[in-house]
């Protein structure tokens, strides 16, 4: 047996102990839900009625009987998006094989799914984080039914793979596989992308060839193929044993992608309650599993969007996670991979070089991951070191490759691209960020350089435009944190600021808002908390202040005489009322948020009340007594 790493095991044990009553209340109401048996049983003829009414013929009869069991489908199929087009043929595959298995399936209700590739830059990108937990609340109205045994759960993009793995949690004692659909076949190269992109920047191709450049970048159905928050989900849900081994990154509309499909419908079937691998999602996801997934962020370089949904996620399962774990674990995890922005290979790459099989296999090998957890294979984490074949008209699984198909993409323990997790928390008297430094070359690490201060996006691309952004300096961008307008992503800095960089010119950015998947080159100190609107001292600094960002040392400062600095009066920090885009009707969302720290829940405000996501767990879906 593999010796777990002094510190995963130490931080495994922190998380459990400072969660202690919180967990376990969790965990008694879940007790308590299974205990009351199939969810039907509870229903009046008149409710089982309406439950069952628009079902096949076949299907009312097992549903009538209340013995055969009942899976509910919850989808964030549309059309739009390229990542969740394939997911509208899935249910009717689901559903035929639950009624193999012997049970019946229905689809309980759909989630909304928004891109913020589309709504990058744009008015509709303020609702995008919020909407995690619209859909974690949409999950929980598709399920509030009382009629299912079982879930499954599809979805692939940034906010609703977190936001449907919070609202499964709040039914956390009923079992839960994730079904994917797949990254999008490789398209151009993602260097060529970027390099038209800072020619667009530059003035140097026009809009014409830049949309081009992009149409045959995301040329067809799946998950957009960069390693961003999308596809770190997926990577999240196989380390967190929620899909079935080597499900992540299997192209759509594929004879393998269908097998693994159907065999999600086949196994949901054999981990219910009455069964002996009984798998409620609320055990699957324990202090371990939340560990697992914050190792496999780090090995991967992923999307430090997930700083934010794995605290939700976490708090959703009656775990207290801090961004001090996240720090601690970087430390001894290595980078494993470099995809696309930490490299110029896409997911397609790395599922051809080894994928998530090798990748897992590496982590367990070295004791950092836990192997001894509840998962949906049902054989604790080993069996996501196995990658899926067909065999028969089924799935098989086999061994992951030995050794990596490209060690420019993945790498053995022993030889990483980096010995440390490339995720970093800075500390000082600007508050608390989060800093990925897994792109960022070493020499850019340390900037020391006067700010210039901007309250959006677009005020930094007109200053740009004008030629303003001379020398080195610090980009200040506040007024972007949750309570202020719902902390949207500042992807379109990247080029600019890429640029600047190229040009020999030092540059950073500072902010209270979010860069995701899209942390690249440039070093972005961002999650800046507290937020600017919550009397976060981000507000105190002036333009031409000495800002001092070291993600070696794991400092955020300004360099101001304290007593000047501790006098100093926050400038503005009222976030202005929002209209269009369907933004009024987050107002209450605005003002609820939690901290990008605690996880920016609008469901639990301040999260530091004794609630739990568990007291929503029973079968007649309040507190038990």
């Amino acid at each position: 047996m593999v010796q777990i790493n002094s510190v995963v095991e130490r931080v495994t044990e922190a998380i459990r102990s400072r969660s202690d009553g919180l967990r376990s209340d969790y965990l008694q109401r879940l007790d308590w839900a299974v205990a009351d048996g199939p969810m039907r049983t509870a229903l009046s003829c008149t409710n089982l009625a309406h439950a069952f009414a628009a079902s096949p013929d076949s299907d009312k009869a097992r549903l009538k009987g209340l013995q055969k069991p009942n899976v509910g489908i919850v989808s964030a199929y549309n059309d739009m998006l390229s990542a969740h087009q394939p997911l509208e043929r899935l249910p009717a595959l689901l559903k035929q094989a639950v009624r193999e298995a012997g049970g019946t399936a229905q689809f309980a209700g759909g989630v909304p799914a928004m891109c913020d590739g589309v709504t990058q830059g744009q008015p509709g990108m303020e609702l995008s984080l919020f909407s995690r937990d619209v859909i974690a609340m949409a999950t929980g109205v598709a399920l509030s039914h009382n009629t299912f045994d079982a879930g499954l759960c599809l979805g692939v993009c940034d906010k609703i793979v977190p936001g449907l793995l919070i609202g499964a949690l709040h039914f956390g004692h009923l079992p839960f596989i994730f079904v994917p659909a797949g990254p999008m076949t490789t398209g151009i190269p993602n260097d060529e992308k970027a390099r038209i992109r800072g020619l667009y920047a530059e003035g140097k191709v026009g809009r014409e060839a830049l949309l081009e450049s992009e149409a045959q970048s995301y040329h067809g159905p799946g998950t957009c193929t960069f390693y961003g928050t999308a596809n770190s989900n997926q990577m999240l849900m196989e380390v967190m044993g929620l899909h079935l081994p080597g499900a992540a990154f299997v192209n759509p509309n594929t004879p393998l992608r269908d097998a693994l499909t159907i065999a999600a419908g086949h196994r949901v079937m054999e981990i219910l309650a009455d069964r002996e691998a009984f798998a409620p999602v609320g055990r699957v996801i324990d202090e371990r599993a939340i560990v697992n997934g914050i190792v496999g962020l780090l090995a991967t370089g992923g999307s430090t969007n997930h700083t934010i949904h794995l605290i939700a996620i976490a708090r959703a399962a009656g775990l207290r996670l801090t961004w001090d774990d996240f720090d601690a674990l970087s430390s001894v995890v290595p980078l494993l991979t470099r995809i696309y922005p930490n490299g110029s290979a896409d997911v397609n790459h790395f599922h051809a070089a080894g994928g998530m099989g090798f990748l897992v296999r590496e982590l367990l090998d070295a004791g950092l991951l836990h192997d001894e957890v509840l998962t949906v294979a049902g054989r604790g984490l080993r069996a996501y070191s196995e990658e899926p074949a067909l065999a028969d008209g089924g799935v098989r699984w086999q061994p992951a490759p030995a050794t990596a198909g490209d060690d420019s993409v993945i790498r053995p323990v022993d030889a990483p691209f980096a010995s440390d997790g490339g995720l970093r928390v800075l500390d000082g008297n600007l508050g608390r960020a989060v800093i990925k430094v897994s792109a960022v070359k070493p020499e850019h690490r340390v900037v020391e350089a006067p700010a210039r201060v901007f309250s959006d996006q677009q005020a930094v691309l007109a200053a740009f435009r004008a030629g303003e952004l001379e020398g080195d300096f610090v980009c200040v961008v506040r007024g972007q944190g949750p309570r202020a307008n719902g902390m949207p992503e500042l992807h379109k800095l990247t080029p600019e600021l890429g640029v600047l960089q190229g040009r020999g010119q030092q540059v950073a950015l500072v902010t209270d808002g979010r860069m995701s998947g899209a942390s690249g080159k440039v070093p972005a100190a961002i999650h800046v908390t507290p937020e600017w609107v919550a009397g976060g001292p981000i507000g105190r600094i002036r333009e031409g202040d000495v800002i001092r960002l070291d993600a070696e040392r794991g400092e955020l400062q300004a360099q101001v005489p304290e007593e000047e600095w501790s006098r100093r009066e926050s400038i503005g920090g009222v976030s202005e009322p929002q209209h269009g885009m369907g933004r009024e009707m987050f107002a209450n969302f605005r003002a609820v948020a939690s901290g990008a720290e605690t996880g920016a829940i609008t469901f639990m405000p301040g999260v530091a009340t004794a609630a739990t996501a568990g007291e929503a767990i029973s079968s007649h879906g309040g507190a038990k007594p």
